[in-house]
C-alpha cells in the first residue's frame, strides 16, 4: 500500500489553489494537505490545515516541512500575468526566488509540482498546435519568469535528482474561485456578469482565439502526472496542456444559447480591448499536447458546450469534493 503523501501547497488561496486542496483533502484526508498563502483564506477554508507562508522566507518554509514532515509541495504561488506587469520587479522576485527556494528545500528528496503558462511563449511560435520544444519568447515578466523556471526545474532535476514535475496551463475556467489577475480572466468573469448584470464587456477582441481548460481538467490532469511513475515523466521542464481553443465571441454564443435554453435573460456583451491584447494576441492559439497524452496519458473531457452548461449547473454552489 503507498503511504499517505504529506503535502503543503503555497498559494492555496488562489484561482487553481483553492480547488486543488480540496481535491487533494478529498483524495488523502484533510491532515495530509497544509495549504498556505501569503493572507488568512475566507473563514469558510479555515477549518482545513492553514498556515501562513510568505514564499520569500526560506527559513520559514523549510521550518514548516520539517515540522509537518512535508514530501510534496504543490508550488502555486505567483503573480500573474495582468499584475505583474504592474510591478515587474516583484513579480519576479516572487516567482523566481520563491521558485527556487522551494526547488532548494527539495533537494532534501521533496517531489514538487510547479505550474507552468502559455505566457511562455511570444509572437514567434507557430500560432497553431504550438510545439512543446517552440522557442520561449515571452512578452510579459510573468512569462519570463515562468519561462526561467522551467529550465530552473530542469536543471534541479538534472544536477540534484529533483522529482519535479510541470504543467502548461493554458487559461483556466472554473465555477469554484474567483480568478486572480490573468489575461485569460474575461472567460471566468463573463459568467458571474452575465448572471449579475446581464452585460459583459470585455477586454480582449472578439476573434481572440486561446488555449483554455476547465478546471475540472486541469486539477484532473494535475493529479495524474503527480502520481504518474518517475519513469513516465519525460520532460522535466514543463508539459504543454490542452483543453479547448475559442474566442470571446464563441464562448459568448455558447452562453446566449444555454441561458436561453434555461429560459433565462439572455445577456449581451461587448468588447473594449485594453493593455491586456496585446498580452494575449502575443500568445499561441492552441497547444500540441500530445507528449502528455503519450507519456502519462493526458485527455481532457470538456469541450465547450460541456463548460458552459456545468458552469451554469454549478455556478454559486461550494466546492466539491471529487473534480
Amino acid at each position: 500500500m503507498t503511504a499517505t503523501p504529506r503535502i503543503l501547497i503555497t498559494g492555496a488561496n488562489g484561482q487553481i489553489g483553492t480547488v486543488l486542496a480540496a481535491a487533494l483533502r478529498c483524495a488523502h484526508g484533510p491532515e495530509a494537505v497544509l495549504g498556505t498563502d501569503i493572507v488568512a483564506p475566507p473563514s469558510s477554508v479555515l477549518a482545513s490545515r492553514f498556515t501562513l507562508l510568505d514564499v520569500l522566507d526560506a527559513p520559514r518554509l523549510r521550518t514548516l516541512i520539517a515540522q509537518h514532515q512535508i514530501d510534496t509541495v504543490y508550488h502555486l504561488s505567483a503573480v500573474l500575468s495582468a499584475r505583474g506587469e504592474a510591478d515587474p520587479r516583484r513579480t519576479w522576485e516572487v516567482n523566481v526566488t520563491g521558485l527556487l527556494n522551494v526547488l532548494e528545500a527539495a533537494r532534501e528528496g521533496l517531489k514538487v509540482f510547479f505550474p507552468s503558462t502559455i505566457a511562455v511563449f511570444g509572437p514567434n511560435v507557430p500560432p497553431e498546435d504550438t510545439p512543446d520544444d517552440a522557442v520561449l519568447n515571452p512578452s510579459t515578466v510573468y512569462g519570463m519568469s515562468k519561462a526561467s523556471g522551467e529550465n530552473w526545474c530542469a536543471y534541479y532535476h538534472e544536477r540534484w535528482g529533483v522529482d519535479v514535475r510541470s504543467l502548461r496551463y493554458p487559461g483556466v475556467i472554473g465555477y469554484q474561485s474567483q480568478p486572480g489577475g490573468g489575461t485569460t480572466d474575461y472567460a471566468v468573469e463573463i459568467f458571474h456578469q452575465a448572471l449579475a448584470t446581464g452585460s459583459y464587456q470585455c477586454f480582449l477582441s472578439a476573434d481572440q482565439r486561446l488555449p483554455m481548460i476547465y478546471m475540472d481538467d486541469a486539477i484532473r490532469a494535475t493529479l495524474e502526472i503527480m502520481a504518474a511513475p518517475a519513469a513516465r515523466i519525460g520532460r522535466r521542464t514543463s508539459y504543454n496542456l490542452q483543453g479547448l481553443s475559442f474566442c470571446p465571441a464563441d464562448i459568448a454564443v455558447a452562453i446566449q444559447a444555454e441561458m436561453q435554453r434555461r429560459g433565462m435573460a439572455v445577456p449581451e456583451f461587448s468588447y473594449r480591448p485594453d493593455f491586456r491584447q496585446a498580452i494575449a494576441a502575443s500568445w499561441p492559439h492552441s497547444l500540441d499536447d500530445s507528449a502528455a497524452r503519450r507519456d502519462w496519458g493526458w485527455q481532457p473531457r470538456f469541450g465547450l458546450r460541456e463548460l458552459v452548461a456545468d458552469m451554469f449547473d454549478h455556478l454559486g454552489t461550494t466546492i466539491p469534493c471529487s473534480v
